[in-house]
């Protein structure tokens, strides 16, 4: 894109103290974000950013597939129009390896970029060279009502099955009154339904592809994890649940209509907001469960980090906001305004040092605990050719997981049997992976 050039301009304030270089001329830079919670507030602290340093932010703020789409189509296409991208681990290496992302190096002096968790570090880098900053991290865990759970006379185990979370679902689960046993992705997408039934798999022994990349949804463990999602959803589960997303069910957990829900660490300081929950002082967390005899836990590794298309003609104001939003500094912002417990998770070792945040979030040392837990790098039972946990990092998944989401998700509808679902499942990854030359 052509940046707009305006004044010229100094920065005072927190952009000086902090040690962010600025630019003698004030750029217009177009940022690209994901419309979750936490970006929200990213945008609405930015205009301190914007008049420390002269320069101003246009923001694109999309729904999660929306904004996929549409920074993929322009980083592929060099169209320009963002100098900022919100992407995620699934992008990074692969783009970066297109030559598609400029590399964070000299980062502003005092950004510590060896504070960053050494996973969620390692998930946004190629040899060696990080090429995305991390907002926050996040993995996946089970958030739970605890007033229903001691009405219904149980106790949520630390380390739970699917067992438990099926006898939990049905003991709190009063649909007369609105109260659904359990909320899950339902909507279709890569990185929505697709991303939860991978790792729901995975924790049954199931994966995605052989050692000769062969699809393998024609397999037992397939068969067994998605009829137990089916069965979760049909018998405890919200109504119109195939429409549900990430968005979708923390609106419904936060109005206290979800006995319990397993989804993105990053949810539990929303959850836990009674400024934004009803039930904010009633919810309890442990691990993402696993199939009895199931070494593997169904929690995914991820990151929203923030990137830089290569070509952008706003690359030192780019990589200066960049630099502000992934700071200790902003975190200290948020921490501020916000309190503790609000600000971006998971992505620097600092944080987990810090008492008054391990005071403030009662969820900090599970969101750790999960995010050392997922390995991208073996992420199966079985042994796979692909690394990533919640997806496959081939440039061809994100296209193929969508589609199998698309099959998922009707099953979900019941516009399908698991078994007709799960087969289209097969016929379609077997398909594009034929045709880019897999297993052969």
């Amino acid at each position: 894109m052509i940046s707009k050039r305006t004044l010229l301009g100094s920065a005072v304030g927190f952009g000086l103290v902090a040690g962010f270089s600025t630019s003698a001329m004030a750029d217009t830079i177009t940022v690209a974000t994901v419309n979750n919670g936490d970006m929200i507030r990213m945008q609405q602290l930015s205009p301190q950013w914007e008049k420390e340093t002269g320069h101003t932010i246009e923001w694109v703020v999309l729904e999660e597939n929306t904004l996929r789409q549409r920074v993929t189509q322009d980083i592929a296409t060099k169209g320009g129009q963002f100098d900022v991208m919100t992407i995620g681990t699934y992008e990074v290496p692969i783009w970066a390896k297109q030559d598609w992302l400029v590399p964070l190096e000299n980062m502003p002096d005092g950004y510590d970029a060896d504070d960053i968790l050494p996973s969620i570090a390692g998930g946004l880098s190629v040899d060696g060279t990080l090429y995305a900053a991390p907002f926050y991290g996040e993995s996946s865990m089970v958030m739970y009502r605890t007033d229903l759970m001691e009405k219904a006379g149980m106790e949520m185990p630390d380390e739970p099955t699917w067992t438990d979370i099926a006898k939990a679902a049905e003991a709190m689960h009063d649909g007369e009154n609105e109260i659904y046993g359990i909320c899950l992705r339902g909507k279709p997408g890569w990185g929505e339904n697709t991303a939860f039934l991978t790792t729901m798999a995975n924790s049954f022994g199931a994966r995605w592809f052989d050692m000769d990349w062969k699809p393998q949804f024609d397999s037992p463990e397939w068969k067994e994890s998605f009829t137990t999602y089916l069965d979760l959803m049909n018998k405890y589960g919200p109504p119109g649940a195939a429409s549900n997303g990430f968005n979708e069910n923390l609106s419904l957990f936060q109005q206290g209509k979800c006995g319990m829900w397993i989804d993105a660490t990053v949810a539990a300081s929303f959850v836990t907001n009674p400024d934004d929950s009803q039930v904010a002082d009633s919810v309890g967390f442990t691990l993402a469960p696993n199939k009895e005899g199931v070494e593997k836990r169904a929690n995914w590794l991820w990151a929203w980090s923030l990137a830089i298309p290569a070509g952008t003609d706003a690359e030192q104001a780019a990589k200066d906001f960049v630099a502000w939003a992934t700071s200790k500094d902003y975190t200290e912002i948020v921490a501020e305004k916000e309190g503790w417990a609000n600000v971006p998770p998971g992505t620097r070792t600092s944080l987990y040092e810090n008492q008054d945040y391990l005071d403030a979030a009662p969820f900090a040392k599970m969101t750790l605990q999960s995010i050392e837990l997922a390995d991208p790098t073996s992420p199966t039972v079985e042994e796979v050719p692909y690394t990533g946990v919640q997806f496959v990092a081939i440039p061809e998944f994100q296209g193929i997981g969508t589609a199998v989401g698309q099959a998922l998700s009707a099953a979900l509808a019941g516009q399908s049997s698991a078994e007709e679902a799960l087969a289209q499942a097969q016929s379609i990854t077997q398909r594009e992976m034929s045709r880019a030359g897999y297993g052969k």
